[in-house]
């Protein structure tokens, strides 16, 4: 009897099924997860917080980082070209997969950038251009036509002045391409109006303080003379108005006002009836940014100038769109 017991077990052992080579092979490769994708991790170099579109443009970008899982190393410049060069140097020595640089200033960047070339790290430049004798420097520059910016602001205002006014201007960072770019299309619409003068141009470096401090020198000298403002950007016009109105001035009214961003501040003065036109430069550049980034990185030629749409907003019709501001 034992022995019929012992010879059916080692039938049953004999007989049991072995695996076949694919079922040891999905068996083996369950054993062992597939190696998660490697994180992308950018570099990105801010001029600093000077202005609500400025803080703006750092919120979309870090958002859109944030929403895709990439790792972003953050460096305010305050402003300052040098501790730009600084964090270049130092996202260089970090080996990151990609550097995105918003340039304080045009000029300076050769040294830095050969070293980020050297290193196979693609550069892309937001909302400000650079001039450099290599264009291959850098991968490509997304932004907004800052020439055609100020070309559709001195239009506007020759329409609206009926072609004769005195303009006191208030420019941004010198040195800065949207400073020299607005001043240059704007200059240059105003050749066909004979009658529009530029009577004072002065830097108020994009933030409303200095906007302000500007603009009570201009009253302080030229009181009677100032029928117009074009301000480089909208946080200037708005240290502008809070000049003009401690002055006991009627901005909107007396003074016609036209500045470039077009941020919600902008839009409620022109609800408020203090400023009449804005010129929009968007800076929801974040979506941009990195599906450049990514086209990039799978080896796709990207262009090298990436515009963005502009557009002219009115007082007249600011009540309509503001609800509709992002930034």
């Amino acid at each position: 009897m034992r022995w019929l017991i012992a010879v059916a077990l080692f039938a049953l052992v004999g007989c049991k099924q072995q695996p076949s080579e694919k079922q040891q092979q999905a068996a083996e490769g369950a054993g062992s997860a597939a190696p998660a994708a490697k994180k992308l991790v950018i570099g990105f170099s801010q001029v600093g917080a000077e202005s609500a579109w400025r803080t703006a443009e750092t919120k979309s970008i870090r958002g859109e980082a944030e929403k895709r899982g990439v790792e972003l190393k953050f460096a305010d410049a305050q402003g300052k070209q040098a501790n730009q060069i600084n964090a270049l140097t130092s996202f260089i020595a970090q080996k990151v997969d990609a550097i995105v640089l918003a340039p304080v200033v045009e000029t300076g960047w050769e040294s830095v950038l050969m070293q980020a070339k050297e290193a196979n790290i693609p550069v892309i430049l937001v909302d400000r251009g650079i001039k450099v004798s290599d264009e291959s420097l850098y991968t490509t520059l997304i932004a907004s036509d800052f020439v055609e910016e100020g070309r559709m602001a001195a239009e506007w205002l020759a329409k609206k002045t009926n072609g004769k006014a005195n303009i006191f201007e208030l420019q941004g960072t010198t040195g800065a391409a949207p400073a020299i770019d607005r001043k240059k299309g704007f200059e240059e619409a105003l050749k066909k109006y004979p009658e529009m003068v530029i009577l004072k141009s002065q830097s108020a470096d994009f933030t409303r303080a200095k906007g302000k401090e500007v603009m009570e020198a201009f009253i302080k000298s030229d009181r009677e003379k100032i029928q117009a403002v074009y301000a480089h950007n909208d946080d200037m016009a708005l240290g502008a108005i809070q000049a003009l109105e401690e002055a006991g001035m009627n901005p909107g009214k007396d003074v016609t006002l036209i500045s470039i961003d077009g941020v919600k501040g902008a839009f409620e003065a022109m609800v408020a009836g203090k400023l009449n036109a804005t010129v929009e430069c968007n800076p929801l550049m974040g979506p941009i940014v990195f599906d450049t980034i990514t086209k990039v990185k799978a080896g796709e030629k990207v262009p090298k100038f990436i515009q963005s749409k502009d557009q002219l907003f009115e007082q007249s019709t600011a009540a309509q769109v503001i609800s509709t501001r992002e930034y």
